[in-house]
């Protein structure tokens, strides 16, 4: 929990309250170039999934078509999600070059 602190109750010359972290173990940091790595790769395997599954209705096995629409339709969600953060990836970046130091 987040203690909070107005600058009402700090005097000049008085020590920052501490915070106390109640979770002892530290937490292993993840870079956003593993999160993005893992993300991508769950596309890929929402995709590959809904492939396998549409294949196995195509050849007649023991699939429900809701089951396939709904891995279907999970892959394309998961696919325009992935579009969409690229695009905004790439907007940020131009918006950073035209910046002028």
């Amino acid at each position: 929990m987040i203690n909070r602190v107005t600058p009402f109750q700090i005097q000049p010359g008085q020590p920052l309250p501490q915070t106390t972290n109640s979770n002892p173990i530290s937490e292993p940091k993840t870079s956003f170039s593993e999160i993005l790595k893992q993300s991508i790769n769950e596309v890929n395997t929402a995709q590959n999934e809904s492939d396998k599954m549409t294949d196995a209705l195509a050849s007649g096995k023991n699939v429900e078509l809701h089951d396939v629409m709904i891995s279907a339709e999970k892959a394309s969600v998961m696919m325009v999600t992935a579009i969409e953060v690229r695009n905004k990836a790439i907007e940020a970046y131009q918006e950073m070059m035209r910046m002028q130091v």
